[in-house]
């Protein structure tokens, strides 16, 4: 039975994977794109990797397609067609997916019980997390515990982009033939109230359901990374079906940035109070008497801190694609 689920869900991945290459309606794309992220979740779920599951899908299925769908207002709806043939990047994706099979051939079948992933990782975590971090989610116990310093320089990957981002994006000039996403908005708002008023009706479950990821990531799958997109999606909705002027009212930009460094200072501070009492950077015994305690308390906060980066850097994203400027389009009659 379960051979036949992965051969259905894989037919399904690689149907939707064909029809996104062959389309030019660049709407279609983005949905089945967001489909993809949802077969991919179930994919993985189907695989018992439940909390990856949640990630893809919150992310791949959830706030890219809105994303996806932003860009789409202020670019147009359908593909320009294309008039070179782009053999040279056909090759160049040919010979590196080449390699890259030939280099699957050195490693251990999958699901094989004499990877090392199964003998020595897997065994590790398993048998001593609970008893070493006392957290029912042995994920958590890696991600926030045992590779905190790694999960820490993703944090501060997150930030370093979202800090890009808005130096890229924050002062250039408006073109006037731009698309506005304002009016875009305000057309919407007369001609589907019904998704306004839906949206008013979800737009505080899925804040909540926000914060219990946040907080339940220690005894089920969620954390602070999955808890940020899906707070930041529902900020993004409200945004996209009220306009940005009622969201700029409403969320002050300047407090996004702000909570997008205060969360990375969190995650550094926990280490850096760590290191002061006589622990390695991160090493969350030291923060209580009891060791486990400490344990439970340094991960509440340095998820929370990622929880707080990541909300305001896909904040960040939206507010500065959506209300992108360009420079003036030049005038082919009267150059450059």
């Amino acid at each position: 039975m379960e051979a036949i689920v992965d051969v259905v869900l894989l037919s399904f991945l690689v149907a939707v994977v064909i029809a996104i290459v062959w389309m030019k309606d660049l709407f279609a794309v983005a949905m089945l794109a967001g489909i993809y992220g949802l077969l991919t979740a179930s994919f993985f779920v189907a695989m018992d990797a439940v909390d990856v599951a949640f990630t893809e899908a919150s992310v791949g299925a959830g706030i890219s397609t809105l994303l996806m769908l932003v860009v789409i207002a202020k670019t147009g709806r359908f593909e320009r067609p294309t008039r070179h043939k782009p053999l040279l990047a056909l090759l160049v994706v040919v010979v590196t997916g080449s390699l890259l099979i030939y280099g699957t051939f050195d490693m251990p079948y999958f699901g094989s019980a004499e990877a090392p992933a199964q003998s020595h990782v897997t065994p590790r975590y398993i048998d001593d997390s609970f008893e070493e971090v006392g957290i029912p989610n042995i994920v958590t116990s890696v991600l926030a515990s045992y590779r905190a310093f790694d999960t820490f320089g993703e944090v501060v990957v997150i930030f370093t982009a979202g800090i890009g981002i808005l130096g890229l994006l924050s002062g250039v000039a408006r073109r006037e033939e731009e698309v506005d996403i304002d009016a875009i908005n305000e057309t919407m708002h007369e001609d589907h109230m019904v998704l306004r008023i839906v949206a008013k009706i979800l737009i505080p479950f899925i804040l909540v359901f926000a914060l219990y990821v946040q907080f339940h990531g220690d005894y089920g799958p969620g954390g602070g990374f999955q808890a940020g997109v899906i707070f930041a999606a529902a900020i993004i909705l409200y945004s996209m079906l009220f306009g940005l002027d009622t969201a700029r009212q409403v969320i002050n930009q300047a407090w996004v940035r702000m909570i997008a460094a205060i969360g990375v200072l969190l995650y550094g501070s926990v280490g850096m109070v760590s290191f002061l009492n006589g622990g390695n950077f991160l090493d969350y015994n030291v923060l209580m008497e009891d060791p486990i305690a400490g344990q439970h308390l340094g991960i509440i906060l340095i998820e929370f801190g990622v929880g707080l980066t990541v909300t305001a850097v896909m904040i960040i994203i939206f507010f500065n694609f959506a209300g992108r400027q360009v420079t003036p389009k030049a005038d082919n009659n009267k150059g450059v």
